[in-house]
């Protein structure tokens, strides 16, 4: 390993150690929004699921969620499957709301009603305990395997990254690889 890597290992190492003692303090922060709670077991976040919808239209079943990463979370505060596909490909940002319509024949389509307030960042891509991340400053994010195969991006690639604005977020969704110079 050449020096240059040993110093970017190093770095990542105490940034980590950095960022975890501020996600704590900054889950507990969040608490003052309503709608947010902190599990203390292991430092979970949930969500409060009280304004999401049930109903049903002509034939079809109506179901909204909240995207939590790779899960859609419901009003039964149960978490249920998303195509990674389509939540990699569609850009979907932790916290953005979701409609499923349920069609008689069991077919589901999926739409994005009401995508949180984003912002755009370029992080490096890592992969820490088989999962891919982005890490930068104080922050480390989680992306979907899906997204990373799609973008055909590698461990050490610039990524330009798309998070919530306003609310804190463990996942980030990835909307390009930058190209190497």
């Amino acid at each position: 390993m050449d020096a240059k890597k040993l110093q970017a290992v190093r770095d990542f190492v105490l940034n980590a150690e950095k960022s975890l003692k501020n996600a704590k303090k900054i889950l507990r922060d969040v608490l003052e929004e309503q709608w947010l709670s902190l599990n203390d077991d292991d430092f979970n976040l949930d969500l409060d699921t009280k304004w999401l919808s049930s109903y049903n239209s002509e034939d079809f079943k109506i179901v909204e969620w909240v995207f939590t990463w790779d899960e859609m979370l419901w009003v039964d505060e149960h978490k249920y499957p998303i195509p990674v596909n389509y939540a990699s490909k569609s850009r979907l940002v932790q916290w953005d709301r979701l409609k499923l319509t349920i069609e008689p024949s069991g077919r589901m389509l999926y739409k994005q009603i009401k995508p949180i307030e984003r912002e755009t960042k370029v992080w490096l891509l890592t992969k820490e305990q088989g999962k891919f991340q982005v890490i930068s400053e104080w922050l480390t994010y989680n992306v979907l395997t899906a997204a990373v195969t799609h973008f055909k991006a590698e461990i050490g690639d610039s990524v330009s990254i798309i998070v919530p604005t306003w609310k804190q977020a463990n996942f980030a969704a990835i909307e390009s690889v930058i190209p190497k110079s």
